[in-house]
């Protein structure tokens, strides 16, 4: 091949926006990594700090309606659960998962010394790290590097229904690959140039060049969107999602699992929560799109046997300060509820109480319970990774799986 300088920019070019590693991918025959049997993890992220306090609802707690007099959710904008607590009524699907025993909802989720920025916030959550830690890899991609033998993992065994990756895809050697639809992903790996790459290539293991590092990279991008591409063909589900673009995102997850696609790990994102003005009216339309989804989703794994070996875990980066500020607003918090939604929970229902709110003046809830003891928990019972290896230390597990 002719290596011009214009064929190396656009090859560096799609390399970077493949946001892979190498993993040979010629083999015949499709490995799943070691380990996750059989079972799938969809990852949803509440993209901006959802206001946890206005989804699961302490609504006996004096000190919710004295802080939150415009925002505060009244009765009949409430669906009881349990424990003097209840769910904002535009999570009725969320609350039909919870009757049915699918649903797990904790409490308190954060970690010690928060930060309030998006970013930070973010990165922290999707690397496990310490707050006065920067890690450049994220846990689902540090498990993609502990449980693939090299020259196995593909990058399709974690993927991004978006057009960037996520911090929390990207491993060491092994990175996840995003994507928005299968079939403009193959399109845009099958340009002459990256085609005949792709079919000729054959790995050579004494190089550590730039340029075999980027063949690679190429080769797997084509043959990735190539496998994707033939699994989102299988099924096509007959279920009506909510005409959003985050319905259709998680359609397509669905459709790719019961497709009987070898991803293990799925992740989608839904923008919008960082409710600083007039925040009940937008915050209610997101929440509804949220629950709505996620039962529509539920349902359709379900009647295609494959809602007992899913789990799907729904976070976000904040939550919200316990005082509304002078626009009907919230600002940023820390503490947070976390869902864990699936057909194989060892204990539905409210795992443990909010924090406590009696606290001072516009001040941030305590939390309670460690987010890596969550990841920890889904790593280890869940997947079958060493979680104290992937998160660097032991975390307490969690009885949820």
């Amino acid at each position: 091949m002719k290596h011009t300088r214009r064929n190396f920019i656009r090859l560096s070019s799609l390399a970077t926006m493949s946001a892979m590693v190498p993993g040979f991918l010629h083999r015949a025959g499709a490995m799943v990594p070691s380990g996750t049997r059989g079972r799938k993890l969809v990852v949803i992220q509440l993209a901006g700090g959802n206001d946890g306090l206005n989804c699961v609802i302490p609504y006996r707690n004096d000190h919710y309606y004295s802080n939150r007099r415009a925002i505060a959710l009244s009765d009949k904008n409430l669906i009881p659960l349990a424990d003097g607590l209840a769910m904002n009524d535009k999570l009725e699907g969320l609350a039909e998962l919870y009757d049915a025993g699918h649903l797990s909802i904790i409490n308190g989720v954060g970690y010690p010394n928060p930060n309030h920025s998006h970013f930070r916030s973010m990165d922290i959550w999707q690397s496990a790290s310490d707050a006065d830690r920067y890690v450049p890899t994220g846990w689902v991609g540090r498990m993609l590097d502990a449980n693939c033998e090299s020259h196995l993992c593909q990058p399709h065994h974690a993927v991004e229904i978006d057009g960037t990756l996520s911090l929390a895809l990207k491993g060491e050697r092994v990175k996840g690959m995003a994507f928005r639809d299968p079939r403009t992903l193959r399109i845009s790996t099958r340009v002459p140039l990256i085609s005949r790459i792709a079919d000729r290539y054959q790995p050579n293991p004494e190089d550590h060049s730039y340029l075999e590092f980027l063949y690679k990279t190429v080769a797997e991008t084509s043959q990735s969107a190539a496998y994707i591409l033939e699994k989102s063909k299988v099924h096509s589900s007959k279920k009506e999602y909510p005409p959003h673009d985050f319905g259709r995102r998680m359609k397509q997850v669905a459709e790719l699992i019961v497709s009987g696609s070898e991803t293990p790990v799925y992740y989608v994102s839904l923008p919008g929560f960082d409710t600083h003005v007039l925040q009940k009216g937008p915050h209610g339309r997101l929440l509804k799109t949220y629950g709505d989804t996620l039962r529509v989703f539920c349902d359709d794994l379900k009647e295609n046997g494959r809602l007992d070996e899913t789990l799907v875990m729904t976070f976000s980066e904040f939550g919200r300060r316990l005082k509304q500020n002078a626009g009907k607003g919230t600002d940023h918090g820390t503490a947070n509820c976390l869902f864990i939604a699936g057909g194989s929970l060892k204990k539905a229902g409210v795992y443990n109480d909010v924090p406590d709110l009696a606290i001072a003046d516009n001040a941030d809830l305590q939390h309670t319970v460690d987010f890596r003891s969550v990841y920890a928990t889904i790593l280890s019972r869940w997947l079958g990774a060493d979680d104290e290896k992937i998160l660097g230390r032991r975390f307490e597990m969690l009885d949820i799986v």
